[in-house]
Formats: structure tokens, sequence, C-alpha cells
């Protein structure tokens, strides 16, 4: 792994499809798997595979199904600056405050490759100089006091033990020292993990059952995946079930066969008719469907289920870069409102929609909740005289309305920061809005 690429998805066990078509083999995609065949059976077992779900075998992720390494990039820059200082990396603390952050770190600064890394970790210790302009006064250079600490550390998903795979030094074009981390996690399915056959089936594991609990068929197969019959007959995807007849005959007579929808004269299809005689001939159904024996109880199912290997893909949506959640976090200097977006551990939006649904239902303390008490609830005094905002003068204790100069008709009430923001801004374009008060 030489390549230095600021995200790479890995499939650690790829496979070779077992069905393939002329055009997989122009193109080489046979040689380079991006995925494993996984033995499908299409039926409904319990209810977490609803719309697309798949049901995955706890043992068969266990062997190594579907399992991923993400390696993400770091990068720090040690810049020169114009009065010829430059940023600079000291030696670590092995002691005193701050010293457990900074375990990974080699002698030089850096994070020492094959260490394990958590969140908050240091993985430079960089500081950069405070005065960056001008010349400097001492012909000596300058002195500790002048820098400040600018340490990068690593933010990554909580409780995920990641490594440190690479660190490269190398010049970027202004000729400064760039230092180049990669950082690896090894990852194994898990609920919320998106898979799609090669079909455009995509579906995300509902859930993940144990090995025992999973049906099997007559000869003692197991699945490796549950699909759900429905995603079959609107999305017309004839070429699937093609691949699954393909892949059952081409493992049982140990070739690998043409799953091209239609016949090709060349040569390089199957017919599902041929595909069916060579299923026959070792023993198997000729629709590709098998008896199957319920995991729980043992007994054999009402019906024959339709099982064989599809060819199946890891795709790059985790739900660890995707999970969030908050209580209280972070605001907005101007507004006072929580933030936005995941990356800056935001909060989710009641919008205009959701708000109307709310209003809808009725739902008036849960809208007041949303709008107010959880976002940006404040403290406003109002002159029940003039109807304008005023202040509270914590010297006397007392509220005072800026414009009739006293505090005989000052009332507090909360109102979120957002609407107090948006009189002040009115206010200095000269539009007077007044509130009117009614005894509450």
């Amino acid at each position: 792994l030489c390549r230095m690429d600021s995200l790479l998805y890995l499939l650690v066990y790829p496979q070779r499809p077992l069905l393939t078509t002329r055009t997989i083999e122009l193109v080489g995609y046979d040689k380079l798997g991006a995925g494993q065949n996984a033995t499908v059976a299409v039926m409904s077992y319990s209810g977490y595979d609803i719309e697309d779900a798949i049901v995955m075998n706890k043992s068969s992720l266990d062997r190594g199904f579907g399992r991923c390494i993400v390696v993400k990039k770091y990068t720090a820059i040690n810049q020169k600056y114009a009065n010829s200082t430059s940023d600079r990396i000291l030696r670590p603390d092995r002691t005193g405050p701050g010293a457990e952050r900074m375990q990974i770190l080699d002698d030089d600064g850096l994070a020492a490759p094959g260490e394990i890394i958590k969140p908050n970790d240091v993985y430079i210790n960089k500081e950069s100089p405070l005065e960056t302009r001008g010349s400097i006064m001492s012909p000596t250079g300058q002195t500790d006091s002048r820098y400040r600490s600018a340490r990068q550390t690593y933010k990554g998903p909580d409780g995920e033990t990641c490594v440190v795979d690479r660190v490269a030094l190398c010049s970027d074009k202004n000729g400064d020292l760039c230092i180049k981390f990669l950082i690896r996690h090894t990852r194994r399915p898990e609920l919320g993990d998106k898979f799609s056959s090669r079909h455009g089936q995509k579906g995300v594991c509902g859930t993940i059952v144990q090995q025992e609990d999973f049906p099997f068929s007559e000869r003692g197969i197991c699945p490796d995946l549950i699909m759900n019959p429905h995603g079959f007959p609107s999305r017309m995807t004839v070429g699937k079930m093609i691949e699954l007849l393909g892949g059952k005959a081409g493992v049982s007579c140990g070739r690998f066969h043409y799953g091209s929808a239609f016949g090709e004269p060349s040569g390089h299809a199957d017919t599902v008719e041929s595909i069916s005689e060579t299923l026959v001939k070792h023993g198997f159904s000729y629709n590709g469907k098998d008896m199957i024996y319920s995991g729980i109880t043992g007994c054999p199912l009402q019906a024959y289920i339709f099982m064989g290997p599809i060819y199946y893909q890891k795709l790059k949506h985790m739900v660890l870069d995707k999970m969030h959640a908050r209580g209280s976090g972070p605001r907005v200097m101007l507004t006072r409102q929580p933030t936005e977006g995941r990356a800056r551990n935001g909060g989710l939006r009641v919008g205009e929609m959701e708000r109307d649904c709310l209003i809808a239902y009725g739902a008036s303390m849960l809208i007041f909740e949303r709008l107010m008490v959880s976002s940006d609830p404040f403290e406003v005094q109002v002159c029940r005289v003039c109807g304008l905002l005023g202040y509270y003068n914590h010297k006397l204790k007392a509220g005072i309305c800026s414009t009739c100069k006293n505090g005989d008709n000052i009332s507090s009430m909360k109102l979120p920061y957002a609407c107090k923001l948006l009189i002040q801004e009115l206010q200095s374009m000269n539009i007077v809005p007044r509130l009117k008060l009614a005894e509450a």
C-alpha cells in the first residue's frame, strides 16, 4: 500500500465472482475482485428484512465476510513564514499534564507507525510562532515564550481502536516540510452497513443472527445472507436470479458460468435451460430451490426456498461514519443556536415542514420545547409602557428600560435568542417592533 489517498476502503478477503460475463473478462474485473460470493437465501426472516434490509449470519462475519479496512490520511505542514521563522516540532513531554495524550509520539514529536491511536491523541507535537510578520528583534532568534502550541489531535469515532499505518515526510510545492499520516481502521460489518449485489439491489444490514438460528438446507448449507423476496417483482432484476442459478451450477460443477441475460451466439452465455441441466445432474432442483429446515424449530419450512451464491459488494456507506446524536453541545456565537452538521457536533433542525406537522398534531408544548427550550432560550426585560427591550442592572438588582429611563414597568419574559436578535436588527434599521404583553 504505497499511495497516500485521502480516503481508501479496502476489502480484506476479495473473491472472484462465480458468475462472469464477457465484458467482465475484457475489462479484467475478475482479476481484481471487489466483493465476495455470499450464499443468499431469498426468503422472509424476522421483521428485520423489510424494504431491502438483509439479515446476516454472525458466523460468516466471524469468518471474515465483508470485513474491510478504512485508511484515512491526515497531513501537517511545517510552515516557513515571511520573517524567516517557522513552525517547530518538539519532543513530547513524557511526564506532567497532557502526557497521556502523547503516549504514541516518538522522540521526534511525530506519531510512531504501528501505535494504536485513540480519539484526542496528539499525532504531531507542533508549535507555531506568534510573530510571523516584520523583523525579529533579537539576532539570536525567538525565545520560547514567542511560540504557541499548535498540536494536531486525532478526532475519530469513540471506542474504536485505529492504528497509525505509515508516516511519510516530503516537501510540498512551497518547499515546506509536509508530514502525512495514514491511519487505518479494520471494520467488520455491523447493523446499518450497506451491501449491494451487482444488480443494484442495495440494502442495509437489518440484524445479525447467530448461525444456530439460521435456516439450513438438507445438505447442511447455511446461507450467509437472507434477502427479502419483495425486492424482485417490482425491480425485475431477472439477472440476479440467473446469477443465483448460474453460481449454484458453477459451484457444483467447478467452472465459471456466464450470466448474460441473452444467449449469445458466440457461446459466451449459458442459458437457463443448460444451467438447470447442470443443477439436476448434480442432484439439485432444476429451479434452484432447496428444501430448508428452520434453525429455530428444526422443522422443514412449508415452502421451497430459492438459495444459491450471489456476488455481493460492501459499499462505503458505513453507519460508523454517519452516526450522529447530541444532547447539549456547542452553539453558534451570533444566534446562540446549536451548530449545524455532524462534523461540528450539531443538532437536528426542526424545519418549517416539521413545525407544520407539530402544529397539525396540536402538540404545542413539544413545539415550544423544540423551538425554544432545547434551542436558544433567553430571558429579556420588556417595558410594559413602550414595548421595547430593556436590560437587567446587576448593581440595582432590577430591570431598566433604556427608552423610558426607569425600571417601574419592567416585566421579564423568555424568548428565543434569535427573536431578540431579530428585534434588535430591525431597530438598527429604524423599524420599531413593540411587544404588547398580557398577564400570563
